[in-house]
């Protein structure tokens, strides 16, 4: 693999000149015209140009249904096999039996890891932000569950309406039976189907790069354009970022699977910078796929995880979230109101727990509860505002590129 990239390296540096009507152009030129281009594409948003943007984001659109109904019109036996195997599922979801009560329980465990393993996909894109979907959902399940284990003394909550909605259960719990590892155990398959999530969310970036290195074309990627930099400038790099892309280059490069599974188990901020290395040396699928799963889904998550996870229960156990409170009201001038929200909120939660929760009383919304979802839909807003920006880019980009084809020809 080494040997490819350093061969890859020397084809690189031997084509940095540019054919044109038979002559060469000067690079420079070249790169300040692709520079110009790119900032034309990145002039393409909703807030600058909102009717280009929605008629590049329907052209875009259009051509990508075209792209894949080519694709399954030459795939036709998969498509009859995929139709065949939804239909045997609908029938058998729909017609009564005994079989029912067992394709009520799949259904459910469908869902439940489907919805985690969306919102780590989602966490690994960022949501268009680079937020991370556990502060916004694993993040506060978490902590519900364990403030309900240590009002309930149990974690035996009853399913359903676990894990929609958290209900004490009918036999009282034992005082002091709740530890952070039962708590942990509760909550271990929500955050494995999460990490498996993550690796899924980590294969456009090399998907990107395998695409790149196979066609010989320049993907419109910072990241990727970043990537063909430092390998052209690898015996220059000085500063602490450059050199450290450099080590998870060379770790994924020259170790492989091992390598790619080093990087997936610990936290990494350059993750993505391995998976543009395995997809640009060629690395085959399952070897970068099953590490990255391997180190996310099961390593890193009961590493990482579970220090978030003891983060988050020990914050949210019983008596240090009364001492948080108790904190907030002792806040000279503005505490006493900040502090009765808190109090109201905590309680409703409680009384929820035992089934106190009166129409009228308890139910009326919490404006803690209502900040966070007004949170969450301006999240989920910016993130279709931003794939509609990119796929107005994309389409800019094929028109440029088109461009570019016919000065060529003449």
């Amino acid at each position: 693999m080494a040997e490819n990239g350093k061969n890859c390296d020397q084809r690189r540096v031997a084509m940095n000149k540019e054919q044109y009507n038979g002559s060469f152009t000067d690079p420079s030129s070249v790169n300040e015209k692709k520079r110009r281009d790119r900032e034309e594409r990145q002039n393409i948003v909703l807030w600058r140009q909102p009717l280009i943007t929605l008629q590049y984001f329907s052209l875009e659109t259009l051509v990508i249904l075209k792209e894949w109904t080519s694709k399954l019109w030459h795939r036709q036996s998969v498509v009859v096999s995929f139709l065949l195997l939804l239909a045997v599922l609908i029938a058998t979801y729909y017609v009564e039996g005994a079989h029912q009560q067992y394709v009520q329980r799949i259904e459910k465990q469908f869902l439940l890891y489907a919805y985690w393993i969306g919102l780590g996909i989602l966490s690994s894109v960022g949501l268009g932000t680079g937020l991370h979907t556990f502060l916004l959902y694993l993040g506060p399940h978490i902590a519900s569950v364990t403030l309900a284990a240590y009002e309930c003394n149990s974690v035996n909550f009853p399913e359903p309406p676990y894990p929609d909605q958290i209900i004490c259960p009918d036999e009282e719990g034992t005082e002091g039976a709740i530890s952070l590892w039962s708590i942990i155990s509760k909550v271990r398959i929500e955050a494995c189907m999460w990490g498996i999530g993550t690796a899924i969310g980590e294969l456009p970036p090399y998907f990107m790069a395998r695409a790149a290195r196979l066609s010989g074309a320049e993907p419109d990627d910072e990241e990727y354009q970043e990537f063909e930099e430092m390998l052209e400038h690898a015996q220059a790099a000085q500063d602490f970022a450059s050199r450290a892309k450099l080590a998870v280059q060379n770790l994924v490069q020259k170790v492989g699977f091992f390598g790619i599974l080093a990087c997936a188990s610990i936290p990494n901020p350059l993750f993505d910078l391995a998976g543009i290395t395995c997809g640009h040396f060629l690395v085959p699928f399952w070897t970068f796929f099953g590490a990255t799963l391997i180190g996310k889904a099961i390593i890193k998550m009961h590493i990482q995880f579970s220090l978030q996870k003891i983060f988050v229960i020990i914050t949210f156990s019983k008596h240090i979230v009364e001492q948080m409170v108790a904190f907030i009201g002792a806040v000279p001038g503005i505490g006493p109101s900040l502090q009765k929200p808190f109090q109201e909120y905590l309680e409703a939660q409680r009384q929820k727990l035992h089934h106190k929760s009166e129409m009228g009383t308890l139910q009326g919304e919490n404006w803690l509860s209502w900040l966070f979802e007004k949170l969450v839909v301006v999240m989920v807003c910016y993130f279709i505002l931003s794939i509609i920006n990119s796929m107005a880019q994309s389409y800019a980009k094929r028109i440029q590129q088109r461009l570019n084809s016919e000065e060529k020809t003449k």
